[in-house]
């Protein structure tokens, strides 16, 4: 009886079950690989039949994946990161820097996190990023599934074995509209600032995390007036004068603070920490290696030196 890496044909059926399983559909995974739909279909048809069983259920338009097919993805996942590990340290070998760096950032991080890449990509041009942006519990599933080198938080889920990089403070700062009373003012406190409408972050938001734990701390409560699921457009509601917000001061380094002012406020910035997060579990690349040195010895002052923190 043939052993199962005899029968399964390719390389790229993994590929292709790998794509489908991310992207949720057949249609969506074909649009991603640039593949038509028959074709992705007779692939995995293989793939099933080298297997011996079904990898996944049509439920209406849903794919729900077996246990075997969940299986499949896993080890599909383990092997193509070891050929990716491979082709990295070949490439190591002969002087040079390629292959494809993963990232997933809270959505608070895409201001910087960029800027960092930039200065990355400037020393290391043949490499290649694949960039994730959502809040903390999406980054969470995604940590969870492995897909990425490195995962960026402010507060990184204490229920996994992971290896925890700090790189950069993270300070949570009470902005309000210029033209609030309160942006005149020298200093206020804390039960000043909650005696205005709140804005806050939607639930699964790091930052949203954050600012709870530490009004509860303090004894006070805000008066929520809207929950607002991204940085943006919360400070575009502060302008607006809906109320007023606690959000990480990087969101006016590099996202802008036109119409904004920053109070100094009794017992805030709330003090946090942005955390480069790997799992140790899964072994580093020999890329994920050198960007986490680069980040290490350059990115942090630079980043340090943008925001002059």
């Amino acid at each position: 009886m043939a052993r199962l890496h005899a029968k399964i044909g390719t390389f790229r059926q993994l590929e292709i079950l790998l794509a489908v399983y991310q992207e949720g559909s057949i249609t969506a995974a074909s649009k991603a690989l640039f593949l038509t739909q028959p074709t992705v279909s007779m692939q995995l048809k293989k793939l099933s039949d080298a297997v011996g069983a079904p990898l996944y259920d049509q439920v209406g338009r849903k794919l729900i994946f077996t246990d075997a097919g969940l299986e499949v993805v896993s080890a599909a996942r383990e092997i193509l990161s070891r050929l990716e590990h491979l082709e990295m340290k070949l490439n190591d070998l002969q002087g040079l820097k390629t292959g494809t760096l993963r990232l997933a950032v809270v959505n608070t991080a895409q201001y910087f996190i960029p800027h960092l890449l930039g200065e990355f990509l400037h020393h290391y041009p043949n490499v290649d990023v694949e960039f994730s942006v959502g809040n903390r519990q999406q980054v969470i599933d995604r940590l969870n599934a492995a897909e990425d080198d490195f995962y960026v938080f402010s507060h990184p889920p204490q229920d996994r074995d992971l290896a925890l990089h700090e790189f950069l403070p993270n300070p949570l700062v009470a902005i309000v509209p210029q033209q609030n009373p309160l942006a005149k003012l020298k200093s206020v406190t804390l039960e000043n600032l909650m005696e205005q409408p709140f804005l806050i972050r939607e639930q699964g938001s790091g930052t949203r995390f954050a600012v709870e734990k530490h009004l509860n701390d303090a004894g006070v409560e805000p008066k929520v007036k809207m929950t607002v699921a991204s940085n943006e457009a919360i400070k575009h509601a502060v302008m607006s004068g809906l109320g007023v917000t606690i959000l990480s001061s990087h969101t006016l380094a590099f996202g802008g603070n036109t119409g904004l002012a920053k109070l100094t406020v009794e017992g805030l910035p709330i003090k946090t920490q942005w955390y480069l997060a790997s799992l140790k579990s899964k072994q580093p690349s020999l890329l994920a290696q050198t960007f986490l040195r680069f980040v290490s010895e350059f990115g942090r002052d630079s980043m340090l030196a943008q925001m002059n923190l």
